[in-house]
Parts: C-alpha cells; sequence; structure tokens
C-alpha cells in the first residue's frame, strides 16, 4: 500500500458553496498559488458547468497551476464532463471528477432512476471523461448511507472502466468514524480490482466528525483525503486540511503514511483564505487559530518554558506561526513592498497593479507605524473585491457619536460617476452610515451578517468588517478594511452592494453540486 497520502483540496469548490464564500477568478488563482506552494497533489478548482464564471475560473487556474493536478467537478452528464473538458485541456495536470448518487433516498427521490440505471450511467460517464484524460476520479455522492454491496458493484464497474480514484463521501457527516472506517476497509478487501485504483473519502462535519472520519479511513487503507482550508464549506464544513495533514504528521507512530506537503504554509494559506472569503478563523481552531500555541495556564508556561514538549505536540514555526513575521513600514521601498507581496503568493500582473498597490500600501503606513504580512493580505484582496464593481465608490464620510447625543452620518458617494451626498442618524456610528449608504444606494438588502475582526494587535490595527447582504435569495459577502473602523464598515457594506448591483455575478453555488 502507498506510503504517500494524497491531499485533494477542494476549497475552490466545495469550500466556496458555503454561502456568501463565492470567489472571483483572481481569488482562486491567489489561493491555487498558495495551495500549490503547500504543495498540494490535487487543487479542485471548481465547478465548469455552473457558470461562464466558474468555467473561465477553472480554466485560468488549470492554465496557471503546473506542480499540483487541477481537477473539475462534473455530474455524470455528457455536457457537464465535455465542459470539465474543455476547461482543463491546457492543464499540465488534469482531472475529471465526475458523480452520481448512489444512496437509495437519492436514486429514488432525486434521480428517480432504478439501480441498474445509476450503473449504466456512472460507467458511461467515466469512459467519456477518458476522453479528455487519463485521471479520472468517480464519487458516489452519499456512500455514507448507501447499501454497501451496490458501492461494491458500482466501484468495480466503474474501475473497470477506466477509473483512477474512486471517492467514498460522506456527503450528510451522517457517519461515525468506526462504522466509516469499516465501511473502507470493506470496500478495499471486496472489490476484485481495488488495487487498480486509489480509494478517496470526501467528509462533512454535519456531527462535527469529518476529520475523525477522514483520519479512520486513512487507517483503513484510503489513501487520499478531500478537505479544505480551514474546514470551509457549506453547512458545517468540510474535513479540515490543516488538522488531517498534521494529524498524520504528528502520529507517525499511528500512521503509516505521510503527505508531501511544506506545512510551514499552513498558516499563511489559512489567512488568505480567510481573508478573501471573509471567514474568520475562531481563536481556538486547531493549528491556525491564534490560541492554537498560546499558553496563559501559569502551570502550563512553566512546563512549556522547561520542555516545549510538555505541553505542546507540535511546534509552531511546523505550520508557518513564525517565519512569515515580516514588518514593514513608511520607509520601506517598492522593491521590498513587491519582494513580500511574491513571498506571500500575491502576483500583481502590470505595472499599474503595482503601482496603485505601493500608493495604498504608503496610505496604510501614515496611519500605522508597522505593517504585518496579515495588513498586506488585507491589503491587496481589499482592492481585488472592489475591482469586482466599482458602480458605487465612498468619496467622503463624516460621524458624530457622542454621549447623549443620536449618532449621525454624512455620507458622499460617487454612483456611476454621480456625486451624491446624505445624511442619516442611527444607533450608532456604524448603523447610521449605513442607513445613509441604504438611502442613496437603495438596493433593498436585508443586512445578515456584520462582523469586525482586528487584522493584528495593538490599538492602530486595521479592522477588518465582513458583512452579508441578501436580496431575493441571493448572499453577497462585503469586506473592508481601515484602521478607522467606521469607515472600514463603511466600505465593506459598499463592497456588497456593488456585488448586489453587477448583473455579471454569478448565482452562488449552493445546491449545484454536493459530494
Amino acid at each position: 500500500m502507498s506510503k504517500q497520502l494524497i491531499i485533494f483540496d477542494t476549497t475552490l469548490r466545495d469550500g466556496e458553496q458555503s454561502p456568501g464564500a463565492s470567489m472571483t477568478r483572481d481569488e482562486k488563482i491567489r489561493i491555487a498559488r498558495a495551495l500549490e506552494k503547500m504543495r498540494v497533489d490535487v487543487i479542485e478548482a471548481g465547478f465548469p458547468i455552473a457558470s461562464p464564471g466558474d468555467f473561465e475560473a477553472v480554466k485560468a487556474v488549470a492554465e496557471t497551476v503546473t506542480e499540483s493536478t487541477v481537477c473539475g467537478l462534473a455530474r455524470a452528464l455528457e455536457k457537464d464532463i465535455d465542459r470539465a473538458g474543455e476547461a482543463l485541456k491546457n492543464a499540465a495536470s488534469g482531472r475529471i471528477h465526475t458523480f452520481i448518487a448512489t444512496s437509495p433516498v437519492h436514486m429514488e427521490r432525486k434521480l428517480r432512476m432504478r439501480p441498474d440505471q445509476v450503473v449504466e450511467q456512472a460507467v458511461w460517464a467515466v469512459k467519456h471523461a477518458r476522453r479528455y484524460t487519463d485521471d479520472v476520479e468517480f464519487s458516489a455522492e452519499d456512500a455514507g448511507r448507501s447499501d454497501l454491496d451496490f458501492l461494491c458493484r458500482i466501484f468495480e464497474a466503474v474501475i473497470d472502466a477506466g477509473a483512477t480514484t474512486i471517492n467514498v463521501p460522506d456527503t450528510v457527516g451522517y457517519n461515525m468514524p468506526w462504522q466509516f472506517g469499516e465501511t473502507i476497509r470493506q470496500l478495499i478487501e471486496r472489490i476484485p480490482n481495488a488495487d487498480k485504483a486509489i480509494f478517496s473519502v470526501h467528509c462533512h462535519n454535519d456531527l462535527g466528525l469529518a476529520v475523525a472520519n477522514s483520519l479512520s479511513a486513512v487507517m483503513n487503507g484510503a489513501r487520499q483525503v478531500e478537505c479544505t482550508i480551514n474546514g470551509l464549506g457549506e453547512r458545517a464544513g468540510n474535513a479540515s486540511l490543516e488538522e488531517v495533514v498534521m494529524a498524520v504528521r504528528t502520529r507517525q507512530d499511528v500512521f503509516d503514511c505521510d503527505t508531501r506537503l511544506d506545512t510551514t504554509q499552513i498558516v499563511p494559506c489559512s489567512r488568505l483564505v480567510s481573508n478573501i472569503t471573509g471567514f474568520p478563523v475562531q481563536p481556538n481552531k486547531a493549528i491556525v487559530g491564534a490560541n492554537a500555541f498560546a499558553h496563559e495556564s501559569g502551570i502550563h508556561q512553566d512546563g512549556v518554558l522547561k520542555h516545549r514538549e510538555t505541553y505542546e505536540i507540535m511546534r509552531a514555526e511546523d505550520v508557518g506561526w513564525s517565519h512569515n513575521r515580516m514588518v514593514l513600514g513608511k520607509h520601506s521601498g517598492r522593491n521590498a513592498f513587491r519582494t513580500r507581496l511574491e513571498e506571500l503568493g500575491i502576483h500583481l500582473e502590470t505595472g499599474e497593479e503595482l503601482n496603485e498597490a505601493f500608493a495604498r500600501f504608503k496610505e496604510l503606513a501614515d496611519k500605522k507605524h508597522e505593517i504585518f504580512d496579515e495588513d498586506l493580505q488585507a491589503l491587496v484582496t481589499d482592492r481585488g473585491l472592489e475591482k469586482i464593481n466599482e458602480r458605487v465608490k465612498l468619496m467622503a464620510l463624516r460621524v458624530c457619536s457622542e454621549t447623549g447625543e443620536t449618532p449621525r452620518a454624512e455620507l458622499t458617494l460617487s454612483i456611476d460617476g454621480e456625486e451624491q451626498t446624505t445624511a442619516a442618524e442611527g444607533s450608532g456610528p456604524v448603523d447610521a452610515a449605513y442607513k445613509a449608504i441604504e438611502a442613496l444606494v437603495q438596493t433593498g438588502a436585508d443586512l445578515k451578517l456584520y462582523s469586525v475582526n482586528a487584522i493584528t494587535s495593538g490599538t492602530d490595527s486595521q479592522g477588518e468588517v465582513t458583512v452579508r447582504l441578501e436580496k431575493g435569495g441571493r448572499l453577497v459577502m462585503g469586506q473592508g478594511a481601515d484602521t478607522d473602523i467606521v469607515i472600514a464598515s463603511a466600505k465593506a457594506y459598499i463592497n456588497g452592494c456593488n456585488k448586489l448591483l453587477d448583473a455579471g455575478q454569478r448565482a452562488h453555488p449552493q445546491g449545484a453540486a454536493d459530494v
């Protein structure tokens, strides 16, 4: 059995199905480059049939990434597979990932197909995908609730048809670790041609067991794990890449395999994904949370000072906590700025983009003494988000908030090139600013989420604000960053408004595919 555990990252596909986490083409490329730098084996870049935007994103990632395999998802349908094949045709290494549901409830209620028809369709899909690439993965959607005998039957058939990876998803996070591990063991033992394919797992976290189920599967012979950065994903999320990788790496006394990942890139990649999606990482999150290697208890501090391994089973440096602390300031030059961006996996394509980003850097440096990597990530992401659509721009904002008085905001926006000014009162300065913006833009959206996160420590830290707006069933995420939290809040709301006003913004992929 192979000693390498293949890491299949689906942050750009399944992770994007989190409500409000939809990414632009350029954002997907940035994350893909970070994943490639981390030496992730397979990057699932998206679902090409979902929309023209998703097709272009998968195509762009396939043309950018050279060291990792780039994968596109496709239902077991001709149009899906052809679209995926077209998106991946320029990939240095491409994979088509096709799937069909196999549980009784899915076959009967969703597909309205008999088991024989499902097997026939799966075999046809794999053969059709082989016209584009020899690297074909087949997934049995809702395998966690499927009949074991039927799984053996369909997997044997698709391996004969040319599938090289067999994925066993716990689509709704229903399985228990011992149960899921036993399923993997039996599949490998009972399928006659199991040795001709790599067995993979894709676990969801509805019961908080995605990582446990994935590791149980590895213990029982699975050699690919499908996961996401920060455990991002629809509903309760997917198996967390950083937790799976570091569990296997740390417990080599238990696991007879390991990944090829450069684990020092985990924290930088986590921050990038958090920054782009607007989903902050909880402080007590394993591996990448701010408190993951912090010790406040006197007993713990004493023990760590005497011998680190008394309370730490991993080194913070091994997952990237200390190596990337590069402080820039207002006296830093353009070359140092560009070099650090490239080290962070941020590539500005033109001199104009570099000049614009450098000017924003200098503007920020005048406001705060030290600029950290997190500030640079926020600075570039903030600008990238604005490029989606700039029909609405913040020109000026003045707020008044004092004890015993009703907060008031005076606001000037540029809307389609025309400046408009208004004022509004609210329960606080942010509420007043939002009411003033809405009075001018009139999106009619409901504010579903307002979140503030300090990017770095200190009172001069940039505040990063995330909002989630909903209108007519459509969810969009808006982000803004500034050392002034009210201005950051206004930027975030305006960013969300621009997304709502952008007719070209694709529908959210939620519900398009759930593997």
